[in-house]
């Protein structure tokens, strides 16, 4: 199946996008850099890799842009936080996604890595999940705390599951949440436009990565 998006195109559907929630889409909010982080969700190759069972099409056209963001947040000397939604081999952390989805991404497995274009380094955070939120018992929270954090930029996959999910979450522990319209990815266009729409009326500023980099 062909996919909604592509890199070459991702831009160009963006701004169209972004014309589709300006009516919502009007808190004004500047990213503060120094109080700054970026959340890179689940951009492994279980989501990532046509071949794998978790394959989200939207997912390597926004693969460029969010290289380019970590690299700028890089610069800036800005904490990035990565997560990895995995599960035990033996299924004893799935719970009741078990049966909601025919496959999971299993810890220490090939799909569970993070795609090498964006790896992250040695001393970056890298979060492992087992549900949508980051927040949900994990210590995003703490550490988002230790380093003073305000501002989350939130990227990665799937748009409307986990990085949605956990923009919500962001939000109501007093956040201000800068939800990226061409830096998430999801499996189809009216997804990804049902969650700009609803995270712009009351969760998130939708914004770019162009825009982000300008800011930061």
């Amino acid at each position: 199946m062909k996919p909604f998006v592509t890199s070459d195109t991702i831009k160009q559907l963006s701004r169209r996008w972004l014309r589709d929630v300006a009516p919502y889409n009007h808190t004004e909010m500047k990213l503060t850099s120094d109080k700054a982080a970026l959340l890179v969700i689940d951009m492994q190759r279980f989501f990532l890799e046509p071949d794998a069972p978790g394959y989200t099409s939207g997912a390597p056209a926004i693969l460029p842009g969010v290289q380019r963001l970590i690299e700028a947040f890089r610069d800036e000397e800005r904490p990035i936080i990565y997560t990895r939604h995995v599960h035990h081999p033996d299924g004893r952390d799935v719970g009741i996604m078990g049966w909601w989805w025919d496959s999971m991404c299993i810890e220490g497995s090939r799909e569970s890595e993070i795609h090498p274009d964006i790896a992250p380094l040695n001393d970056d955070k890298v979060l492992l999940k087992h549900r949508y939120s980051a927040f949900y018992n994990t210590d995003l929270e703490i550490v988002l705390r230790g380093l003073a954090i305000e501002d989350l930029v939130i990227s990665g996959v799937m748009t409307n599951l986990c990085c949605e999910t956990t923009a919500r979450d962001a939000y109501i522990r007093d956040y201000r949440v800068f939800f990226l319209a061409d830096g998430t990815g999801a499996v189809n266009e009216e997804m990804q436009m049902a969650s700009l729409k609803n995270l712009s009326y009351g969760f998130a500023r939708i914004t770019t990565v162009d825009e982000m980099i300008q800011e930061l």
